[in-house]
């Protein structure tokens, strides 16, 4: 999402490839409320998806996902002027990742495949995004009433992963959030006063990358969406922008920081936007008490990481 939100300097950067779809039919295949199998409903427009069904008749997430990294490998091959390659699949992945050598670094960027359709939001969104208090319901009203986003994902609770799982991806909802995140309208703007959000996000997204860094294999479960996740939370129970008045990051990070050490404890952080959906059910137990350790580690020495 937007460069601004990004920490060091930025080397990665993702691009959402969305293709519009009028309507479908969407069914859960799990409890989490996230993952869905998608069929067409009677006589669509897009009859070009057909060679993309399974023999269910399901929207294969692998097969479209194959013919997309075709056109792009494809495509690859006529940039002249610069070294571009394509990164070997990784199993899971809803990404397409292109390595772009430019000196001085080396740049990914990860294309997602993604549907938009223009319908409602399913059920298991209904009790999520509890922004009233802090951005007002008349938005959540307009971001609910915004198209749904599918991204190609397997899900790792099949038991025979056959590829045409979808999961639902609300990041044009969290970029809205993150760039008009006061609960008045001119926090952070030129001449409104200016809150530390941004800054211990960006903080708490810096300690687990350095931590991950060092500790990957541990920690290889986490990734910067379970920071973005906690910190959409916190603003909801601190909703107004005297929370986090731009003096106070110290305060506020450790504040941010306790809430996301007792979802670990508690192994509970629930979807933003699906509350029901746990992102840190129990197979994480194990690597939510490593984290755990390594945190209050960084915290009872002062955040050596930081002073490097």
């Amino acid at each position: 999402y937007s460069h601004t939100w990004q920490i060091s300097e930025p080397n990665e950067f993702d691009i959402m490839l969305v293709m519009p779809v009028s309507r479908l039919q969407l069914d859960e295949c799990d409890d989490t409320g996230a993952y869905y199998y998608l069929t067409f409903k009677r006589n669509p427009k897009e009859k070009y998806l057909y060679k993309f069904l399974d023999e269910d008749g399901k929207l294969s997430a692998f097969k479209m996902l194959q013919a997309l990294r075709e056109i792009i490998k494809r495509e690859v091959k006529n940039i002249k002027n610069v070294e571009v390659t394509v990164k070997r699949r990784k199993a899971g992945s809803p990404a397409i990742t292109l390595l772009i050598k430019n000196p001085p670094a080396e740049i990914s960027v990860d294309i997602i495949l993604t549907l938009e359709v223009q319908q409602s939001w399913p059920p298991s969104t209904q009790d999520g995004l509890k922004i009233e208090q802090w951005l007002g319901r008349k938005v959540r009203g307009e971001f609910r009433n915004k198209s749904l986003y599918l991204v190609a994902k397997e899900n790792k609770n099949e038991k025979v992963p056959r590829g045409n799982t979808w999961r639902l991806s609300f990041s044009h909802i969290e970029k809205a959030m993150l760039n008009n995140h006061g609960s008045s309208k001119t926090c952070c703007e030129s001449d409104g006063p200016k809150c530390c959000r941004k800054g211990c996000l960006k903080l708490l997204k810096y300690l687990l990358e350095q931590l991950k860094m060092t500790h990957t294999k541990e920690l290889e479960k986490f990734c910067s969406y379970h920071v973005k996740t906690a910190f959409f939370h916190s603003c909801v129970m601190w909703p107004n922008d005297a929370d986090w008045r731009s003096g106070d990051l110290d305060h506020c990070f450790q504040k941010y920081l306790d809430y996301f050490v007792d979802c670990l404890q508690k192994s509970h952080l629930p979807h933003f936007f699906i509350p029901r959906y746990n992102l840190l059910s129990p197979e994480y137990k194990a690597s939510s008490n490593f984290l755990l350790e390594l945190i209050n580690k960084e915290w009872n020495n002062g955040f050596p990481v930081f002073q490097e």
